[in-house]
């Protein structure tokens, strides 16, 4: 019989991503038991269902129609009442709020998953006490609720992996006219999307490889290979690298015939134009501003065209890391020690002082020394590194190869 598991998702993107690995937890889990794999949906924001729409262990996505902290406890349950039709074996519930819990009080699964906290053991049948030592990365805290209480955790861990679909790839590229072309058969050497193929997904049911194979770009033809920038940081300022730093490492990467798209939010668009205002003329006729002008799909599918990403401690860094892009990762106020970039070939940069990690949203010092201080040239080396890992070079004559995705990760 197979089992039906509504998983309470988190609100923020980088989390969505990780609890990927919690759904290829529960999968892998079934078939090593013999049991068909189960029926995952995921009561989720609104914003996350073209991210969930590329997970392909994921059924689909139950929009949770509250605001960010909102109780609406009327609400709530008419949500849980409309999903007991479905008649879930199990919720698992990720976020550590009571508010959160409640729908897996009023969906009425008869197992009830989720970390104590909040008064929550009137909610949860099914309540965990949380050892922080024993599992200090969130991802690995999510991947446990889909264990019985106190196995082990699978290693490795499963990784997150964004499965994208070509038409979907040109359509995006062709809504925001950008200077690449998606078209039929694959050469030696070209960048691609993610190899969507990955040992931990290649056997789900209704998910071969052969149909991972068609769901990566075939090919992409382009004169100058795309350097993607994240420059936006949602958590506050002290997450932000300085828009100087960006703008001199895209005008290197310009300059050795490379493109530059800036992906991000609206309220990103004001760094992008500093960033883009930085560069020479040009150089701005190949950095294109994105921010404000993609959805969140049209952003996960244009991500997986680069053939490198440089980031802040964000969503779309978690992004580009479940897609398998080479990211330079970039740490101010935060650290890689809860959330790091899930991907094999990534550089973490941040700069050792006394202050950081502070974890505030803005530099309680007024010098922001932790990202001041993290130069242009130690981006530019540790973009090299991850290049040369994926068998690609800065110099554009080479970089047209495709990325690949395996290695270790540096520090």
């Amino acid at each position: 019989m197979t089992k039906k598991i509504l998983i309470v998702g988190p609100s923020w993107v980088g989390d969505m991503v990780m609890a990927q690995a919690l759904f290829i937890t529960l999968h892998d889990q079934a078939l090593k038991s013999g049991h068909p794999a189960p029926v995952i949906d995921v009561l989720a924001p609104a914003w996350s269902k073209p991210m969930l729409a590329r997970m392909p262990q994921v059924r689909r996505a139950v929009e949770m129609p509250f605001k960010h902290g909102e109780l609406n406890l009327a609400g709530r349950y008419r949500v849980g009442h409309r999903l007991r039709k479905e008649r879930y074996d199990q919720v698992i519930v990720l976020p550590n709020s009571f508010k959160s819990a409640l729908a897996a009080l009023f969906v009425r699964a008869r197992v009830r998953t989720g970390w104590r906290g909040e008064a929550r053991g009137m909610l949860l049948n099914d309540l965990r006490i949380l050892d922080e030592q024993a599992l200090p990365l969130m991802v690995q805290r999510f991947v446990a609720l889909g264990l019985p209480n106190g196995a082990a955790l699978p290693q490795p861990l499963p990784r997150p992996r964004l499965v994208t679909d070509p038409a979907s790839v040109a359509a995006a590229v062709a809504a925001l006219h950008l200077p690449v072309s998606v078209g039929a058969g694959l050469p030696a050497k070209s960048p691609s999307s993610v190899e969507a193929d990955p040992p931990a997904i290649s056997n789900y049911a209704g998910f071969n490889r052969g149909q991972a194979r068609s769901h990566r770009v075939e090919q992409l033809q382009a004169d100058r290979p795309v350097l993607v920038i994240c420059p936006g940081a949602e958590f506050g300022d002290a997450k932000q690298w300085p828009a100087e730093h960006y703008a001199a490492v895209s005008q290197q990467q310009i300059e050795a015939g490379w493109q530059v798209w800036i992906l991000g939010s609206a309220k990103d668009s004001d760094i992008a134009t500093t960033i883009r205002g930085l560069l020479t003329a040009a150089g701005q006729e190949h950095c294109h501003d994105l921010t404000g002008r993609t959805s969140l799909a049209q952003a996960i599918d244009l991500m997986s065209l680069a053939a490198a990403v440089i980031s802040n401690d964000s969503g779309l860094m978690h992004v580009a890391a479940a897609l398998a892009r080479p990211i330079v990762a970039l740490y101010g106020s935060t650290s890689a020690d809860f959330t790091p970039p899930l991907a094999d070939n990534v550089q973490l940069l941040a700069i050792d002082i006394d202050c950081r990690p502070c974890f505030e949203r803005t530099c309680p010092l007024k010098h922001k020394r932790c990202l001041v201080d993290l130069s242009p040239q130690l981006a530019l080396a540790a973009l090299q590194q991850v290049l040369a890992q994926a068998g690609t070079t800065t110099d554009a004559t080479d970089a047209s190869a495709a990325t690949a995705t395996t290695g270790a990760s540096g520090t």
